[in-house]
């Protein structure tokens, strides 16, 4: 697969001009983002700057010095009860794709999450066409939970969101503690 390993690392600054160029990739020629517009690297950075001020991790996959791909967990939803529950969101350059970065990635953020103290991890997958994003998380031990049929319109088509979830640690068998954020890679 890789002449050398990838290394699997918290994200820095220094990443964001790598980290939107693969996102714009993904903004502008897919439909796996609901954006129509690749954000700047202003924006791109004032949200990285969220995450890592709430506690959530954002790793990168490095390969020979490159950053090859990306991943971070955040709030699914702002309520309340939501507070166990983070989405993820896992973006491979197309060059690296099939590598196995997403599984080493993912597999972070799951350690990560879990040693936190959330309970479940949700994704939110842009058009059921996307086989890969779809079958990585089946391989990492998410489930469907359902389909939002049409639910954006990309690229002159109606486009659907797939819904799959992952059990974090006790899941919902016991009551949650506080989240305790875990270090970082």
């Amino acid at each position: 697969m890789f002449d050398d390993p990838p290394t699997i690392r918290s994200a820095r600054a220094s990443d964001l001009v790598r980290i939107q160029a693969i996102y714009a990739h993904y903004v502008e020629g897919g439909t796996a983002s609901f954006e129509i517009v690749p954000p700047d690297l202003a924006e791109m950075t004032k949200r990285f700057e969220a995450i890592q001020a709430r506690g959530f991790p954002y790793f990168v996959a490095e390969v020979g010095g490159t950053v090859a791909g990306y991943a971070y967990a955040g709030t699914y939803r702002a309520r309340a009860a939501y507070d166990y529950s983070v989405e993820d969101s896992v973006y491979i350059a197309p060059e690296h794709q099939g590598r196995g970065l997403g599984r080493a990635l993912l597999g972070a953020l799951i350690e990560n999450c879990t040693q936190a103290g959330y309970r479940r991890m949700i994704a939110v997958i842009g058009d059921s066409a996307n086989h890969p994003s779809i079958n990585l998380h089946l391989a990492m031990g998410f489930s469907h939970a359902g389909v939002l049929p049409s639910a954006g319109f990309k690229h002159g088509r109606w486009v659907d969101s797939v819904m799959m979830q992952r059990v974090l640690g006790d899941g919902d068998t016991t009551p949650p503690r506080p989240i305790r954020h875990a270090d970082t890679l």
